[in-house]
């Protein structure tokens, strides 16, 4: 990962927004009291959230009305109201009688396939079984979805008795969809209580982003690079330039023995490096980079499709994003996220996490990062939503050194298609997917 800095006034992190440029002990102080006290929050949240996993709301407002009825009850006189209290604390003793008990049942989840295309069906199974010599009373399973929760009631299991049940997870949307763990609840017939037990571990099913097939960069874009020699020299290659003197560290298999002879020194072989095609792939994740939410999905389909394509030519392709600067972070950080490009599957992964964000780098800043860490890039998709203008495509494309091909990809929500030059830049307009393939085969075209 490069990183770089740059002044404070550009920051959009949590710090900017509390102490704006504000630099030294109060400000730093002032950041400090904020940190703790959402850490302090963060732990009161969690101990609320593991008492509320076995008291419910009934369960608290019971107990309320317990403690208000025996006190006033007491202090008052009020013999209604100290049975009443009394008979709230027996239906608290009795539904705790619910949670006693060990659950012998053997709870498993599993998912056919943990990848799928956004839209797609994607089924989930649990199974439920009795591991007991002894029948075992039903109970209620919840599976945690995302953010959504899959309830489903398990019947009375006799010994050795499995039920299995599916759900289906909502694909509507490219992410990473956690789902589990499983846990089964036991609870009293009223509500007040509630005891979980979690079994099976959590998966994550990856819902890709929609790709499509384009044209081939084996010609058009790569057809003039792969294989043309430089004029930068190497001491290994295939094209050959001419013979030179031997020195120290020259590797001895290219002494030219003949020429050798002739002069009486040793002489070895010069080459010219050949040039060989790399494809780099820069997502801009800033949020001010995007108009709507669909401008992004659709560059996000744009940059897999251009990556898959990439690696079944079996070209060199390298894939980044924008990383975010830190919260309380006193500088901006330049940084860019290099996404996997082992195989069409992480790359794809990769992108099923993507999400903008306000202090992620926006698109000249992502390219100068990409430029400087990514070596001998022979051409460089820059994807954007409809926001950057024309001077901002140009300062982008002007990180790359001359000879680079940058193409833009401008992703905007049902725009008509266009292709236009700005400079040396290429600009490809797209309202939708399919707009990709016809693009990019008038581009190649060229």
């Amino acid at each position: 990962m490069t990183t770089v800095t740059r002044s404070q006034t550009e920051l959009t992190n949590a710090r900017a927004r509390i102490v704006g440029e504000r630099d030294g002990f109060l400000a730093d102080a002032i950041v400090w009291v904020v940190r703790t006290s959402a850490t302090a929050g963060r732990a009161v949240a969690t101990l609320a959230r593991r008492i509320s996993a076995v008291v419910t709301a009934l369960g608290w407002s019971m107990l309320l009305l317990a403690l208000v009825a025996l006190t006033a009850g007491y202090v008052f006189g009020w013999v209604e109201a100290v049975v009443a209290g009394w008979t709230a604390l027996v239906l608290l003793v009795v539904a705790s009688g619910y949670l006693i008990g060990r659950t012998a049942y053997d709870v498993g989840l599993s998912l056919p396939a943990n990848r799928v295309v956004v839209g797609d069906r994607a089924p989930g199974e649990v199974a439920v079984r009795n591991t007991l010599r002894r029948g075992l009373p039903g109970l209620r399973v919840e599976v945690p979805v995302g953010q959504g929760l899959a309830e489903f009631a398990a019947p009375p299991l006799a010994a050795g008795e499995e039920h299995s049940d599916v759900f289906v997870v909502p694909t509507t949307r490219r992410g990473i969809v956690p789902i589990g763990p499983v846990r089964t609840v036991r609870a009293d017939p009223i509500g007040l209580l509630r005891r979980e037990v979690v079994w099976a571990d959590s998966l994550d099913l990856f819902v890709h982003p929609r790709t499509i097939a384009i044209p081939s960069m084996s010609t058009g874009f790569v057809r003039d690079l792969e294989g043309s020699p430089t004029r930068d020299l190497t001491a290994s290659d295939i094209a050959f330039h001419a013979l030179r003197e031997y020195v120290p560290g020259d590797e001895r298999r290219y002494i030219h023995w003949k020429s050798t002879a002739k002069t009486g020194s040793y002489m070895v072989r010069q080459f010219e490096e050949t040039r060989r095609s790399h494809l780099l792939v820069a997502l801009s994740l800033s949020a001010a980079d995007y108009a709507t939410e669909d401008e992004f999905e659709l560059a996000v389909s744009v940059t897999g499709s251009l990556g898959v394509r990439a690696m079944q030519d079996s070209r060199t392709v390298s894939v980044v994003a924008s990383a975010e600067t830190p919260d309380f972070a006193k500088r901006m950080v330049f940084s860019a996220r290099r996404l996997s490009t082992v195989n069409r599957g992480r790359l794809l992964d990769d992108l099923s996490g993507v999400e903008t964000a306000e202090s992620a780098l926006r698109l000249p800043e992502l390219a100068q990062v990409a430029s400087d860490g990514s070596a001998g890039i022979s051409i460089a998709f820059l994807i954007c939503g409809s926001t950057p203008s024309a001077a901002q495509l140009r300062a982008a494309a002007g990180h790359f050194p001359l000879g680079v091909d940058v193409v833009a990809i401008v992703c905007d929500e049902g725009a008509v298609p266009s292709m236009r030059r700005v400079a040396d830049l290429s600009v490809l307009t797209i309202g939708y997917l399919e707009d990709l393939q016809r693009s990019l085969a008038k581009r190649l075209a060229l």
